[in-house]
């Protein structure tokens, strides 16, 4: 029977991985990311040539991982990510590590030598099994590839069986490919076409599609309306934001609760869809006494908890009762409370929910909430109006209120995510929140919002720091790739930030060299060696200038240039300010 046309059936490895990559094409897959090298040619040449299939090459194995991590995360599907045998497999490591912690689909193929050409001191070659230990969903070796009809079924029906560990639940899979030479698709005299030949090709795929969504219905306990009820919306990035917003919604209007959103939720951009929500609870809640009156009785979170460590202090005090409604089924209660969790997803939610009875009039528990909310808006925006020259969060403020309609906007961990969840105001201008909050590192920042940006089909933003970005530089390489545009907002204060607000400044030395690790990068002749464009920012004006519209194309770095020191104690000042004016 004929094979599709772009199957190779030159020689077992070709067609082999042509099978490989019609499979996961049919389940959807649409996009590679390949690093350089040699064991996995047969990997890279079939998924070079499948026509449904969009394959970039990245040349620093660390860099491509965390691309692909953001295709993923932005698309909601998985990326199939591809390198020759050795350590390259190793440096993909930190981005599988975030994978798995933040719940994203990616499908690691590492090549490899054949079991003869192990454990001998053969080139390039180190143990691979089990490579990424228990931060897969996942791993399988795959037989060393055979041209018969019954090892390609094996290989489709595992291939099946990864891409679905992708998605239930959502994280990364590891498959190890073994080849032997040669690697290339040299003609064998045409026994494998003969092989390949004897199969009807379209009986052998007639099963394989994208699945539908996995639906999880556990039974979720009934809550009350009445008493003092908060949710909490943690940190959130689905693929459909807007239907994320109208289920909590709904869930809020049932139980007449507020509820507080993460810096990193939907929620903030589709406030229209949620009846009371809360933002500035960071700074209501070191006020001792509005802590005090607005004590929870129950407590519903979704997904898991929020950034803010003022907020899981106080519910960490306050020994509520807790639903914790997430479709992962691991244990997402750092705060080892009074919590019941529970797998379902929100849609089972929402759905269960619609049966209960529909929340009255506002109690005073919510009217309280409802009237700190006000207050502390008002004093934030204020204060950072009047804000004299750069203070930090003071750029996440205005990106927040003059990113165009809909902007991705990737956040690097350290301030940049605690600024955006301090000053981003309840809006619906539809920005669409990312973050690498999995393991909450700052390894591979550049490049996974490249990833975001790429094919996104409008422009992307980076909020970072100086240090996140230093730590992944050679992502600038893959500029000449970039489908796409990314404009990079960059705070640099010459160190890591983050420090000064930590009880171990006050002990310098060595605060200073180890843990503020202070750097003299010119950022300028950085962009200047990748071909990418650098402005410093004078201002706020300026700054609301240069990203009221953005770029369609290329990279932009945006250099913010602020003051460490000086930013630590004006944090200081401002939250004690605006706290106490709470009452």
């Amino acid at each position: 029977m004929n094979a599709p046309t772009h199957f190779d059936c030159r020689n077992v490895n070709a067609l082999w991985c042509s099978v490989l990559a019609e499979t996961l094409a049919r389940l959807g897959v649409r996009d590679a990311v390949i690093s350089p090298g040699s064991r996995s040619t047969p990997l890279t040449l079939a998924l070079v040539r499948h026509p449904e299939i969009a394959a970039v090459a990245v040349l620093d194995e660390r860099s491509a991982a965390f691309f692909a991590l953001g295709m993923a995360k932005r698309a909601g599907r998985p990326t199939v990510l591809v390198c020759t045998s050795g350590t390259a497999g190793a440096n993909y490591y930190p981005a599988v590590i975030e994978a798995q912690e933040s719940g994203v689909p990616l499908l690691v193929l590492t090549a490899d030598r054949p079991p003869e050409m192990r454990a001998c001191a053969s080139g390039q070659t180190i143990d691979q099994q089990q490579l990424f230990g228990g931060h897969v969903n996942f791993f399988h070796e795959l037989a060393v590839p055979e041209a018969g009809e019954a090892a390609l079924r094996y290989l489709r029906q595992t291939v099946v069986h990864a891409v679905g560990r992708t998605l239930r639940p959502a994280g990364p899979v590891h498959l190890n490919a073994p080849f032997r030479d040669p690697l290339p698709p040299v003609d064998d005299g045409g026994g494998t076409a003969q092989a390949g030949g004897r199969i009807e090709w379209s009986r052998f795929f007639a099963e394989v599609a994208a699945g539908g969504e996995p639906v999880v219905h556990a039974a979720v306990p009934r809550l009350k309306p009445e008493g003092r009820g908060v949710i909490v919306a943690g940190p959130a990035q689905p693929a459909d934001p807007a239907a994320y917003a109208a289920a909590v919604g709904e869930i809020a209007r049932r139980l007449g609760w507020p509820v507080l959103a993460d810096g990193l939720s939907p929620l903030r951009h589709y406030a229209a869809a949620v009846p009371q929500i809360v933002t500035c609870y960071d700074v209501i809640l070191r006020n001792a006494g509005a802590a005090e009156r607005l004590r929870p009785e129950s407590v519903l979170c979704l997904g898991g908890w929020p950034t803010s460590k003022v907020l899981r202090a106080w519910l960490e005090a306050a020994d509520a009762p807790t639903l914790l409604v997430s479709e992962r089924p691991d244990n997402r209660d750092a705060l080892h409370g009074r919590t019941r969790q529970v797998a379902v997803g929100l849609a089972a939610l929402v759905e269960q929910v619609g049966q209960w009875p529909v929340a009255g009039e506002p109690n005073g528990y919510e009217r309280r909430w409802a009237a700190d909310e006000r207050k502390a808006r008002a004093a934030l925006d204020a204060w950072l109006e009047a804000a004299p020259g750069w203070f930090e969060p003071k750029v996440a403020w205005l990106l927040a209120r003059h990113l165009p309609a809909a902007t991705p906007l990737f956040v690097a961990n350290s301030m940049p995510v605690r600024d955006v969840e301090y000053v981003v105001p309840a809006g619906n201008r539809a920005l669409r929140i990312l973050c690498n909050r999995g393991a909450n590192g700052i390894d591979g920042t550049l490049s996974t919002a490249l990833g975001v940006a790429h094919g996104a089909g409008r422009p992307a933003v980076l909020l970072t720091g100086d240090l996140a970005l230093l730590h992944d530089t050679n992502g600038f390489l893959l500029r000449p790739k970039l489908r796409g545009a990314l404009t990079v907002v960059l705070i640099n204060n010459r160190g890591g930030g983050i420090f000064g607000h930590l009880p171990v400044a006050q002990f310098d030395p060595p605060f200073e060299e180890f843990f503020a690790t202070p750097q003299e990068a010119d950022f300028g002749k950085l962009a200047a060696a990748y071909g990418v464009e650098h402005v410093v920012v004078r201002d706020g004006a300026h700054l609301t200038e240069l990203v009221s519209v953005l770029p369609t194309s290329g990279i932009r770095v945006l250099e913010v240039k602020t003051d460490r020191r000086a930013d630590a104690a004006g944090r200081k000042q401002w939250f004690a300010e605006v706290a106490a004016g709470l009452g």
